[in-house]
């Protein structure tokens, strides 16, 4: 194989371009490891659970484990090779070395930011403006965020996600169809608070009227999390879901149920299992039982 050459930094409006290009370029270097998985589609109440199937997930968890004691950020410095644009004075974004949908992108801070603590309007700007730029170049995305290791996240780094839709060819968004069937949880000023009756555990979620700005998403989030009593500088682990038309909050009790994990594209109706054997206890267990097992229960102000 020729050496390859990394592609020139994106222009503005042009970032589906950039990923797609250094995609390529990372792939020849080796830098990108995407995982391969099969898929299956679990159905319960009217949702279709996708769940991807791989063994390299264990490969994934190895490389990410660290010695007793031993101080490492992926992202200090992050791989070159992996680089896709600068967004801001204070985030930049990467492709993720372990992918397991195409083209999933991280946003991270330059310094040093923890995973733990509230998302600030700068962390809502630079998704923003990932998710307005592909959305110009006709591409749907999902951004998420994993709050501490409760939650999902590999790493305690700052760094949300971004994955275009659909997440496989015939499934644009699994849980689609429990936000359309919402019930009104609580108004405050203009904004109105819902949650879904096809969703067994403690959730809100708030739809946006108009094509949303960054303010308007971070306004959102902080009244999602007040509403679930999360809102402190270093809230309880907790998923977060966005597209430019919905958000949704899931606070978090515990990482995994029995040997699943479950991050925040679970809450998306995307679930990982390493093999046969965790796909048959999913089965018996069923989707949305593991997600209630992981999430909180329904919060004492949840009709």
């Amino acid at each position: 194989m020729d050496s390859a050459t990394p592609p020139e930094n994106w222009e503005e409006g042009n970032l589906w371009s950039q990923v797609l290009a250094q995609t390529q370029y990372a792939l020849q270097t080796g830098a990108l490891q995407p995982i391969e998985t099969s898929c299956e589609v679990i159905q319960q109440v009217g949702l279709e659970f996708l769940v991807r199937i791989s063994s390299s997930l264990n490969r994934k968890a190895q490389a990410q484990a660290q010695p007793a004691g031993a101080a490492f950020n992926p992202f200090l410095p992050y791989d070159p090779d992996l680089f896709v644009a600068d967004l801001s004075q204070t985030h930049l974004c990467l492709l993720n070395k372990y992918n397991v949908t195409p083209h999933h992108l991280l946003i991270i801070t330059r310094a040093f930011e923890p995973q733990a603590t509230l998302l600030s309007l700068p962390d809502f700007a630079a998704l923003w403006l990932c998710m307005n730029q592909l959305e110009q170049q006709k591409i749907e995305s999902l951004g998420f965020y994993n709050s501490g290791k409760q939650a999902g996240a590999s790493q305690p780094h700052r760094h949300l996600q971004i994955v275009p839709l659909p997440l496989a060819p015939s499934h644009r968004l699994p849980i689609q169809a429990a936000l359309e069937k919402l019930e009104l949880l609580s108004v405050n000023g203009a904004a109105t608070v819902w949650q879904s009756p096809m969703l067994p555990f403690g959730h809100a979620i708030v739809r946006f009227s108009a094509t949303p700005t960054a303010t308007d998403a971070h306004t959102a989030y902080l009244l999602l999390l007040s509403q679930l009593g999360l809102n402190q500088p270093e809230p309880p682990p907790y998923n977060l879901l966005v597209t430019r038309q919905w958000m949704l909050v899931v606070p978090r009790r515990q990482e995994q149920f029995g040997s699943i994990p479950v991050n925040a594209l679970g809450f998306a109706g995307s679930l990982f299992v390493r093999d046969l054997a965790q796909l048959a206890q999913l089965k018996q267990l069923k989707p949305l039982q593991l997600l209630a097992e992981v999430a909180t229960k329904p919060a004492c102000n949840l009709p």
